[in-house]
């Protein structure tokens, strides 16, 4: 199968989660067509992310504000506010896991229950957690941050022949001062420098997005607009 033998298939419109006065629609690649990390590395230089094993695309009715953003890891330099952070935490260390545990679990309930109440995800159920984050075609793992030997934060980080894409973060919520969501991002476009890898995917920035707004900070970043990959200025 080629890209051009690719068929999506379109999602029911849902309240955005970016821009609480609008509507979403996403368009699904085919479930039947053979995904692998290749081609999912030229589905995200068009715009597509993952949710499990699925790859969609923002499809809205008369919005394009989803952007798909990319830290150029070689050119990345870290300002006063993460260099803070990586000092704060360089106690830390990481170890990488290629299959979801008891123990992610744990930390992702606390996470959900202290960051996201009521936010549409159920933090009790296991079945949604691991369809959510794990991927049966993708090349994932999952970085575990400890402290001593205490879980602080687990980043799910896809593979792909041209960089990191940075699926999801979760952390312990009862250490915000570490600044553990900055401090992953961090360790990801560290490593994709040390394995000269071009680029570290965030998913989408939004414009007028407060959550979404963090992402200008990791400069240069570079977002997809009309097709184009262009430098987003932190301004």
């Amino acid at each position: 199968m080629t890209m051009q033998s690719l068929r999506l298939l379109m999602g029911s419109a849902h309240a955005c989660g970016y821009l609480h006065d609008r509507h979403a629609r996403s368009a699904f690649v085919d479930p039947a067509f053979p995904l692998e990390p290749s081609l999912y590395g030229a589905l995200l230089d068009q715009g597509f992310r993952r949710s499990g094993d699925y790859a969609y695309r923002p499809m809205c009715l008369n919005c394009r504000a989803c952007q798909s953003a990319r830290i150029i890891s070689r050119a990345f330099v870290p300002d006063r506010a993460q260099k803070r952070c990586w000092k704060r935490n360089d106690d830390l260390r990481l170890s990488i896991s290629v299959r979801l545990t008891d123990e992610h679990y744990a930390l992702y309930r606390r996470y959900l229950a202290a960051r996201h109440h009521n936010g549409g995800m159920d933090p009790e159920d296991v079945d949604a957690f691991r369809e959510f984050l794990a991927c049966g075609w993708g090349a994932t793992e999952f970085w575990e941050f400890r402290a001593d030997r205490q879980l602080v934060a687990v980043a799910v980080v896809d593979r792909i022949p041209r960089g990191l894409s940075a699926v999801y973060t979760f952390f312990d919520p009862d250490l915000p001062a570490r600044g553990l969501g900055t401090y992953a991002i961090l360790s990801q476009i560290e490593r994709a420098k040390a394995e000269q890898l071009p680029h570290v995917y965030l998913g989408y920035w939004v414009p007028g997005s407060a959550k979404m707004d963090y992402k200008r900070r990791f400069q240069p970043l570079e977002v997809l607009r009309d097709g184009q990959w262009q430098r987003l200025e932190n301004e």
